[in-house]
């Protein structure tokens, strides 16, 4: 074992472990080690003041082993504070991800400060191959894109990513049910219109209907416009 491996199976928690595995069910469970993310997340900063010129090394052993080294990775890139070096690392590292766990647990702070470059590299992403690239871009444009940045040009080009993978339909169905939280008027003819894949419109109904921040009348407009599948 690797230090940084040794350093993870310390904070090994079976229990935890056994209940995750089934939250990742497309990851192999004997590569999951079992850490809480928030042990995690305080372990890698941590870890990462004493030994940077490790963890700079360990980002350039991809693949990793364990799913808790990629999340480790995931926190890593969270410390970089140039953005155009952070976007080089993320392609770097966004083909290897392989679950929904560690593609939504990467948030980097510093995307809040370069939202015109984060808006450009979001639609790049989105181009992608890659099912963990895709859902990266389209949760990127989903917290940081719906209030005072929103424009129209994200859903209509969100609402015509066609996809098989539930992952991606999954994240596409969750950014429109978040929009229509936030951006009610200019979402809402995407759901009236059809826009989207069927079970991806249902679903976005569905979600949106369980947000409080849905009224009690818009629930009700929404139920009406489900497509009988």
């Amino acid at each position: 074992m690797t230090d940084i491996q040794k350093a993870l199976f310390e904070l090994q928690d079976l229990e935890y472990r056994d209940f995750h595995a089934k939250l990742v069910p497309n990851v192999n469970k004997e590569t999951i080690i079992g850490i809480r993310v928030p042990v995690l997340r305080k372990f890698t900063k941590s870890y990462f003041k004493e030994h940077k010129d490790e963890c700079e090394a360990f980002l350039n052993t991809l693949p990793h082993q364990y799913f808790e080294e990629n999340n480790f990775h995931a926190f890593i890139l969270e410390e970089e504070k140039d953005i155009d070096v952070l976007f080089s690392k993320l392609d770097e590292f966004l083909p290897f991800v392989n679950n929904w766990a560690t593609c939504d647990s990467l948030k980097p702070k510093i995307f809040k400060k370069n939202k015109e470059k984060l808006e450009a590299k979001c639609y790049e992403w989105m181009k992608s191959n890659d099912v963990y690239t895709i859902r990266f871009g389209i949760e990127q444009l989903m917290n940081h894109f719906l209030d005072d940045s929103f424009n129209i040009k994200q859903p209509k080009i969100i609402a015509k990513i066609k996809h098989e993978d539930y992952y991606v339909k999954m994240m596409i169905a969750w950014y429109f049910a978040t929009a229509l939280a936030k951006q009610w008027d200019e979402i809402i003819p995407f759901i009236e219109n059809q826009e989207l894949e069927p079970w991806t419109h249902n679903k976005a109904i569905q979600k949106a209907i369980e947000s409080y921040r849905i009224t009690p009348e818009q629930k009700e407009y929404l139920r009406s416009l489900k497509i009988k599948l």
